[in-house]
């Protein structure tokens, strides 16, 4: 057996690390010549003791002890995580003498990188034996995927650290007000009971109710001012369409529902049709109704490449929303579906599809109703939650729920207990920002929540992300600080990402949570 003391030695390390296809062959040439290979695959984003006796117990099942690093961009342990990038982990492992070689994981997870490397052994530390407490699921997976290439699966049993744990702790980048609140949370709340919550909305039947929008963002680079007009100029690089609105609500809720339905309108003109269902979740039914006079709304903004600054935006809509016969088929759509749902979601962007009188059957017809008024340009200054003359539970922008009260100077707390009486909800969520989250509940009162990211990729769709997990959350019947916390997760995970080219999901939200809370 190498020693720890020992495994740290001066060799070419670099010579270790290879691509991925590239150790397969490798490893083929070595199988040839009866070499034994055992495989180790994880974060490893802080490389301890730990780490160095699971690898040395590992080594002693074969003659070759190869590692995979799980690569930067499926690393899902939250803000500013890894902590170390993928070529100074690589590099750090392949300086360990127990260690023959080290790759860079191409996929999420391990199971194909077990297929391609077909080893005898997969090893995994002792915290995976009890499968109950794997939130992933993945190694049932990886199991079956060594089983199926003839090895078999190993764990090993020693000092145990958690990287998490030693990087929350030692090299946190929150700041010292985020750290105390981490600190306190975590000593009332475990993630098991967290994802206890979250669990219970599997069986939810969840309605989601408002505009289709399909983000448009076209990418460009600033050349300069025009020759002949005060007029910035851009030169087009590329574009990407993102499905916004309601769409991306139903998406996020759907990592969580097994049932989950959207009602909502599309244009017969330019529809898109094709593109939206082809974004929506499988286990998403889509019921939507048509605008005759209008294409389906779309929001194109101009971004400049370098720093993904928005330069301007433009709406394609029907300004009238809908007409009477629209309104009246959404009616009676509503009448249809809303018995059939626990909770109904709605996703009210103010460009005329909630009418008054959708709005009253939404708060007639609905078992719980969830909402969110958006304010944006297109309707600022009359579109707020007022328009709703009950909610049971309301989320909102803390400038949007400012504009409906008209004040400007009014704490947080004195505008949500006002909104609180006059739509008889039991809970708002309030988002603020850099500064987090605050959350009122009619019988225990105000739970405060500090944001958890430095890194604002675009802020497009945070608020969908904090209302469809606020939503459930709500409707389950969650303590406003387990709401406020778990809304900030889900602002963080929104904000790491360009529009809405990814949606929350249910294992890396697991994921994030745990890391937060290690």
């Amino acid at each position: 057996m190498v020693s720890s003391e020992t495994c740290f030695v001066k060799m070419r390390a670099n010579e270790k690390i290879v691509q991925l296809e590239r150790l397969a062959e490798l490893l083929n040439e070595r199988r040839k010549s009866g070499k034994k290979i055992v495989h180790c695959h994880g974060v490893f984003d802080l490389l301890h003791i730990g780490h160095i006796r699971h690898y040395e117990q590992a080594k002693q099942l074969g003659d070759l002890l190869v590692v995979t690093l799980t690569g930067d961009q499926y690393v899902n342990k939250g803000p500013n995580r890894p902590a170390f990038p993928q070529d100074l982990r690589a590099e750090a492992i392949a300086a360990l003498s127990c260690v023959d070689y080290v790759a860079i994981n191409t996929w999420p997870t391990a199971t194909q990188t077990i297929r391609l490397l077909k080893p005898d052994f997969y090893v995994k530390g002792s915290d995976y034996k009890n499968r109950a407490e794997d939130i992933t699921g993945r190694i049932d997976d990886e199991e079956a995927a060594i089983k199926e290439v003839g090895g078999r699966i190993a764990f090993t049993d020693d000092i145990h650290f958690s990287s998490s744990s030693l990087i929350n702790t030692h090299f946190s980048h929150f700041s010292d007000e985020q750290a105390e609140y981490l600190e306190n949370f975590k000593g009332r709340h475990r993630a098991r009971e967290l994802f206890e919550w979250l669990e219970q909305a599997r069986d939810l039947k969840v309605l989601i109710v408002g505009e289709t929008i399909i983000d448009d963002y076209h990418y460009c680079e600033a050349i300069g001012k025009s020759g002949k007009e005060p007029v910035l100029v851009a030169r087009y690089i590329a574009a990407e369409q993102f499905a916004g609105g309601v769409l991306a609500i139903a998406n996020h809720v759907a990592s969580f529902c097994q049932k989950v339905g959207v009602v909502s309108f599309v244009g017969l003109q330019d529809s898109r049709l094709e593109f939206i269902k082809e974004k929506l979740k499988p286990n998403v039914t889509p019921h939507f109704l048509y605008y005759e006079n209008g294409p389906t709304i779309i929001k194109r903004r101009f971004v400049e490449n370098y720093l993904l600054q928005k330069l301007f935006e433009v709406y394609f809509l029907d300004p009238e929303g809908c007409q009477a016969e629209e309104e009246a088929a959404l009616c009676e759509q509503l009448s249809e579906l809303l018995p059939h749902y626990d909770l109904v979601i709605a996703g009210d962007y103010g460009h005329g599809m909630l009418t008054p009188r959708a709005i009253q059957k939404l708060c007639d017809e609905a078992k719980f109703l969830s909402v969110n008024t958006q304010s944006n340009a297109g309707n600022k200054g009359y579109h707020t939650i007022s328009v709703y003359p009950r909610a049971d539970y309301v989320c909102l922008a803390n400038h949007e729920l400012a504009m409906d009260l008209r004040s400007r100077r009014a704490d947080v707390e004195t505008l949500i207990l006002d909104v609180a009486k006059r739509l008889q909800c039991r809970q708002v969520t309030v988002t603020r920002g850099k500064y987090g989250i605050t959350t009122y509940d009619s019988k225990t009162g105000f739970a405060k929540s500090p944001a958890f990211t430095q890194q604002v990729t675009d802020r497009i769709g945070s608020g969908d992300a904090v209302l469809s997990i606020t939503s459930l959350l709500a409707y389950l019947g969650a303590s406003p600080e387990i709401t406020a916390f778990l809304g900030n997760v889900a602002g963080a995970e929104a904000v790491r990402t360009v529009g809405h080219r990814s949606f929350i999901e249910r294992v890396p939200f697991y994921k994030h949570i745990e890391a937060l809370l290690k």
